[in-house]
C-alpha cells in the first residue's frame, strides 16, 4: 500500500466527531431539559419532567415535575413547580406561577412576554400578556371555575390590576389597567376602560373610550373618548352605545342611551333611553328621558340662495 494512503487512513480514524459549533453547547439534561444560568432548573426532577428550557439566573428555579415550559430571563417562572406549557420571556415574567393538579391542570398554557408580565399569576390558565407589567396582579382560580383565565393583555401595564377577571381582551398601554374582577370586556386603545373595576361585557375602541366606567355593564363605545365618563372617573351607567368622537362624553349614571355621531349626546350625564343620531345631536341634553333626535343637513331645496354682488 502506498505510504500516503496509509497516512490518510490513519488521520481519518483519529479525527474527532465533527460539530456545528465549537465548543459544543452545554446545559443539556435528561428528558430534553435545557438549563443555562445560575441555578436555572435547580430543583428539576429529571426522571419525570420533560422538555423544559430555562435560560437566565434562577429561571424555572422551583420547577420539579412541570413539563413543556420555557423561561428566558432572570427569575422567569421562578416559582413554577408543576405548571405545564408556560412561556415566560423577561425578568420575573410569570414569577409566581405555581400550577396545580395532575389531570385538571391549573397554571397551564400561559404566555408572558415582558418584564413582570403575569408576575402574580399562580393558577390562572391560558392567559397572554405582552408588555412590561401586563396582567401583573392576575392570580387565578381553582378547579371549579375559570377565574383569572383566558385573558389577553397587550401593552404596557395593560390589565395591570386584574386579579380574577376572566375572558377579557385589552390592547394598548394602560388599557383596562384597573380592572379587577370584570369579565368579558374588550378594550382597544390607550387607557380604554382605564377605571373599569368590576364592570362586565363592555366594549371600548378608541383612546380614552369608556375611560371613566367603573361598574357599568354592557356598554359599547367606539371613537376617541366616546363614553369617556365624569371627571370623578366613577361612571356606572349600563347598556349605552356611543359611536363617534366624544359621543356620550359626559355620561355618569345614564343608561340605555344610543348616540351616533360627532359629540352626539355630549353632555348627557344621567338621562336614560335617549337616541341621538348626527353631529352634535342632543348635545346639551343632560337629564332628559326618552328623547330622540336625528340631526340632518338641510336639503338643497330649502337652503337659502347664495348672495352675490353685482
Amino acid at each position: 500500500m502506498p505510504p500516503f494512503v496509509t497516512i490518510a487512513l490513519a488521520c481519518f480514524a483519529l479525527s474527532p466527531t465533527a460539530r456545528a459549533v465549537d465548543p459544543p453547547p452545554d446545559g443539556g439534561y435528561p428528558n430534553q431539559n435545557t438549563a443555562e444560568g445560575e441555578d436555572a432548573l435547580l430543583n428539576l426532577d429529571t426522571s419525570i419532567a420533560t422538555d423544559n428550557t430555562a435560560i437566565g439566573f434562577n429561571a424555572l428555579y422551583a420547577n420539579t415535575t412541570g413539563w413543556g415550559n420555557a423561561a428566558i430571563g432572570s427569575q422567569a417562572l421562578y416559582n413554577n413547580k408543576v405548571g405545564i406549557e408556560n412561556t415566560a420571556i423577561g425578568a420575573q415574567a410569570l414569577f409566581n406561577n405555581v400550577g396545580a393538579g395532575s389531570i385538571n391542570l391549573l397554571g397551564c398554557c400561559n404566555t408572558a412576554n415582558g418584564s413582570g408580565a403575569l408576575y402574580s399569576n399562580t393558577t390562572g390558565n391560558a392567559n397572554t400578556a405582552t408588555g412590561a407589567g401586563a396582567l401583573f396582579k392576575n392570580i387565578g382560580g381553582d378547579f371549579s371555575n375559570s377565574l383569572g383565565s383566558y385573558n389577553t393583555a397587550n401593552g404596557f401595564e395593560a390589565m395591570y390590576q386584574n386579579t380574577t377577571g376572566h375572558q377579557n381582551s385589552a390592547f394598548g398601554s394602560a388599557a383596562m389597567l384597573n380592572n379587577t374582577t370584570g369579565n368579558y370586556n374588550t378594550a382597544n386603545g390607550q387607557a380604554a376602560l382605564f377605571y373599569n373595576t368590576t364592570g362586565s361585557s363592555n366594549t371600548a375602541m378608541g383612546v380614552g373610550a369608556l375611560d371613566g366606567n367603573t361598574v357599568g355593564n354592557n356598554n359599547t363605545a367606539i371613537g376617541f373618548e366616546a363614553l369617556e365618563g365624569d371627571t370623578d372617573f366613577n361612571s356606572t351607567g349600563s347598556n349605552n352605545t356611543g359611536i363617534g368622537y366624544q359621543a356620550l362624553f359626559s355620561y355618569t349614571t345614564g343608561s340605555n342611551n344610543v348616540a351616533s355621531g360627532y359629540q352626539a349626546l355630549y353632555n348627557n350625564a344621567t338621562g336614560n333611553y335617549n337616541t341621538a343620531s348626527g353631529q352634535g345631536a342632543l348635545f346639551s341634553n343632560t337629564t332628559g328621558v326618552i328623547t330622540s333626535l336625528t340631526a340632518r343637513t338641510p336639503s338643497a331645496a330649502i337652503r337659502p340662495a347664495a348672495i352675490t354682488s353685482d
